[in-house]
């Protein structure tokens, strides 16, 4: 500083200032200390610039100095120091009540939308309100802080109401208004509100504004049954910048076609945008979900292009990409590159091997203790699902009881799942005595699962009859405890009662109820639950729902039914097939049901045994002996599939039935092994046909 300079306050202030706003908060400091008169403005610049960087140690320091000089805080002062992220809620607390009796809380609306904040990021939304309601002035930028704050918590109807009681009070409504209240439309229910507020917006003019735009884009796709009208509203959005295309691509990697978000991260290149941590976040996500590893192995190459692969968030999810496609050693590697591994990446890695039910998940859980990172219930309920041996399950039993999650109810569920999985049921039921552990939902929905594995579904029913408050899997327990037990009337009861109270069913629900239909044979009632499931949006169910469907159709009489199902699946396994050719079989369509078997193989999905046994019978129930015989022998020539006794005796029932004795008793007694009374069976009862038919000609 040279002498020529005038050695004023308003110049030491500005110049604190300029360093603190260029991040050079040493050299302010330096300044203000060198200050030999010192003023609020100074104070406030300093505590200013401490709070922008997260230091309210420092910034707390230099407050209590002030008021040690006998200097009286203003508003920017408790509006900085309020707006410190990192300020803990107790100081919070403590400085709320030093500036209430300043009287300069609620005298200006800046000090009160600062305190809302702090309480808000703090997640403390009742806090929060109660500083709202109790502001006697309150600004454009208070009301949207807190339409904001419910926004992120999700309470949409509290958001309109705020909303309104904004629009009540004459300001002028701005940009954050809008956003704010966006953000808390999360589900379906919302939709409708989605759509009015979109109307209001353009009424407004700002359906030009970015921020808007991108903010309508994640409403919609949030609250649309599609992200169709996500995609819709992408094409609307103007001056897309590098958010516009994060928003969309993460909008569509969550949606029922993740392969969209990757065609919309190279149209993102097509139109000049590079990408950033959040865009590879998403496309990661978006391959985590497909099938094919290919585009995944593409992304992950301009990661490494982009040198941004060490990072942890990006590193973590690239383990969890490979570890979701079972490739253990490429997630691994992806682990060691990380450079500072924190729990989030151990765990990643941890449940990979978990899934795979390899033991290696107790050794990583070993490292991570020993790197110096502590395990959470994540980390525990990965291992202890993966464990096949009851000896390591007593000693992470032994280790969690140490590190005292004993009364953690994610763990002692997995603990409770694992014992009765290994054989011990009596170990997981003695959580039931342990009075230590209260028994929350999911522990009562473990033991059910328990009972219901054991055969105790008259217990499964005892227990679920004293929990007050039933999630949708106490439900689907229950009413799979009632199907097997053979109580279908109760099974649909309950199934009514769940609809009262407005739980929506799942696949597993629908699993157990469709089950009691082909018990049953009751198409009709197999017909209404379909177009239950259909209202109910019949896209979400899974492989396994529509296999069960197609296999209800068929047994209840129509085979239409099961092919119209089978067509309509998006996705299908070698049960979905196996399940057609039966049904199509059984009802005398033995040659579609043939057709259907060589169409399995030409789409690339091999027939296992029990394909082969559907393929079998739909020869037999129609007389295909040619066609029979000869997939027999593919079997084993073409898949390598030893035939079972079941395949043996389907096979001599076809021969002896239509008429073939002595190729059925040559094929008998080539056999590999001895045959059972069922093949002899089949074997006489055709003979004893052949010799009628004889009589008859004669």
């Amino acid at each position: 500083m040279g002498s020529s300079l005038p050695q004023t306050e308003f110049f030491h202030n500005n110049v604190i200032s300029i360093y603190a706003t260029l991040g050079y908060i040493s050299v302010a400091r330096k300044v203000f200390d060198e200050m030999p008169h010192k003023n609020v403005v100074s104070y406030n610049a300093m505590i200013g610039s401490y709070t922008r960087d997260g230091k309210d140690k420092e910034a707390c320091n230099l407050f209590s100095d002030m008021r040690n000089q006998g200097l009286v805080p203003t508003q920017f002062t408790y509006g900085s120091l309020f707006s410190c992220d990192s300020l803990d809620p107790k100081q919070g607390i403590c400085l709320q009540t030093v500036a209430m009796k300043s009287g300069l809380l609620f005298a200006d609306a800046f000090v009160g939308t600062a305190l809302l904040g702090m309480f808000g990021r703090q997640g403390y939304v009742h806090e929060a309100f109660m500083v709202f309601d109790e502001m006697p002035f309150k600004n454009l930028v208070t009301w949207n802080a807190m339409i904001s704050l419910f926004g992120h918590q999700g309470s949409s109807d509290t958001c309109m109401l705020m909303f309104s009681d904004l629009m009540r009070t004459q300001i002028t409504l701005s940009e954050p208004s809008f956003v704010g209240i966006l953000t808390g439309f999360q589900s379906y229910q919302d939709l409708e509100s989605g759509k009015q507020l979109h109307g209001l917006i353009i009424k407004f003019g700002l359906e030009s504004s970015v921020s808007i735009a991108n903010s309508l884009v994640k409403m919609y796709g949030k609250c649309g049954d599609n992200k169709s009208l996500a995609e819709k509203m992408f094409k609307f959005v103007p001056n897309r910048d590098i958010l516009s295309w994060n928003t969309i691509i993460g909008v569509l990697a969550k949606g029922k076609e993740p392969i969209k978000a990757i065609e919309f991260f190279s149209k993102m290149y097509t139109d000049g945008f590079l990408p950033n941590k959040i865009t590879f976040l998403n496309a990661i996500t978006s391959c985590t979900r497909l099938l094919d590893l290919t585009y995944g192995e593409l992304i992950h190459a301009k990661i490494i292009k982009n040198q941004i692969e060490k990072d942890y968030i990006i590193g973590t999810s690239l383990v969890n990409l490979y570890a979701k496609h079972d490739r253990l050693d490429y997630a691994h590697r992806c682990f060691e590159e990380i450079n500072d591994k924190n729990l989030v990446s151990w765990n990643a890695l941890i449940n990979g091997y978990s899934n795979r039910r390899s033991s290696s998940s107790i050794l990583l859980l070993i490292q991570m203790i020993h790197s110096g990172i502590s395990p959470n219930e994540i980390s525990y309920s990965s291992v202890i699902k993966s464990l096949l041996d009851n000896k390591e399950l007593k000693e992470v039993h032994s280790l969690v009881m140490k590190t005292g999650y004993q009364s953690n109810e994610y763990v002692t569920s997995a603990l409770m799942t694992s014992y009765a999985k290994n054989g011990f049921p009596s170990d997981a039921l003695r959580f039931l005595q342990d009075s230590k552990i209260p028994l929350s939902v999911i522990h009562t929905n473990v033991i059910g699962g328990v009972y219901n594995r054991t055969g105790n579904y008259h217990k499964t029913q005892e227990l679920y009859s004293k929990l007050s408050n039933p999630d949708i899997v106490s439900w689907n327990i229950l009413i799979a405890a009632c199907s097997r037990n053979g109580d279908y009337k109760e099974s649909f009861e309950l199934f009514q009662h769940m609809m009262i109270e407005k739980i929506q069913p799942d696949n597993y629900t629908f699993i157990s109820l469709i089950t009691i239909c082909t018990n049953l044979c009751n198409l009709l009632l197999g017909t209404s639950l379909h177009g239950l499931m259909i209202k109910a949006d019949f896209n979400h169910c899974d492989i396994m729902v529509c296999n069960l469907m197609i296999d209800m159709y068929g047994k209840c009489g129509s085979v239409r039914g099961s092919v119209m199902i089978f067509e309509e699946m998006m996705e299908r396994n070698v049960i979905s097939w196996t399940v057609l050719v039966s049904a199509l079989g059984l009802h005398g369509y033995g040659y579609e049901a043939i057709e259907k078997f060589k169409e399995m193989e030409i789409v690339g999905i091999k027939p296992d045994k029990i394909a082969f046994m559907a393929a079998l019978s739909a020869c037999r129930h129609v007389g295909l002996v040619k066609e029979g015989m000869k997939l027999f022998n593919e079997m084993k020539e073409k898949y390598g599939i030893d035939p079972e006794m079941e395949h043996y005796h389907v096979v001599v029932d076809l021969l002896a039935r239509y008429g073939d004795i002595k190729e059925a008793e040559k094929f008998i007694l080539e056999m590999p092994f001895e045959p059972n009374p069922s093949i002899w069976r089949s074997f006489f009862h055709g003979c004893n046909r052949q010799r009628t038919i004889e009589q008859n000609l004669l």
